[in-house]
């Protein structure tokens, strides 16, 4: 039997999937379950409405919203729910440069917050959707302990690897 979902990934089309996925894939690895869906702002607005309106009943306490072009996506579901949303700007076919998903998801009114990564950066929004989960849950804030501990080893081998390469390099410590 599968858990309850969490934290719900929601996109305005499936072709947002290859930005979205890495959201649920950072998740699945602390062991937070995700729902996945698609929901169009202007395509199926009542869908829209209904997701958002129910979400916090159906156990979901992160709202990751990605969307292309205009991105009216995360800014209408937030201003439907209480729940946390964090938008991920798409750079998109009808997008320009993404600068226009980026200041549509920036630029809310006071009132609707919604977090915001970089552009594409779904990635991070699921590591934002785990923090704010790691504020009441031990077990995910370990994860995220030991996940953020690993990228710090990382940089510090990358060190060690330069001062071979470069023993009169900058760092001298």
């Amino acid at each position: 039997m599968s858990k309850t979902p969490l934290v719900s990934i929601v996109m305005g089309s499936d072709s947002d999937l290859s930005v979205m996925e890495p959201a649920a894939d950072i998740l699945q690895q602390f062991n937070i379950p995700v729902e996945l869906t698609i929901v169009s702002a202007h395509r199926t607005p009542h869908r829209l409405i209904d997701f958002a309106t129910t979400a916090q009943a159906r156990g979901i306490k992160v709202i990751i919203a990605g969307a292309g072009g205009a991105a009216h996506l995360p800014g209408m579901i937030a201003s439907i729910t209480t729940l946390p949303v964090i938008g991920v700007p798409i750079k998109s076919s009808n997008s320009i440069d993404g600068w226009d998903s980026v200041l549509s998801i920036l630029q809310m009114p006071n009132g609707v917050p919604v977090a915001t990564v970089a552009l594409n950066a779904a990635r991070n929004a699921g590591i934002l959707a785990a923090q704010i989960i790691g504020t009441y849950s031990k077990e995910t804030n370990a994860a995220i302990h030991v996940y953020k501990t690993l990228l710090k080893e990382d940089v510090i081998e990358k060190v060690e690897t330069l001062k071979t390469k470069f023993p009169n390099g900058y760092d001298k410590r």
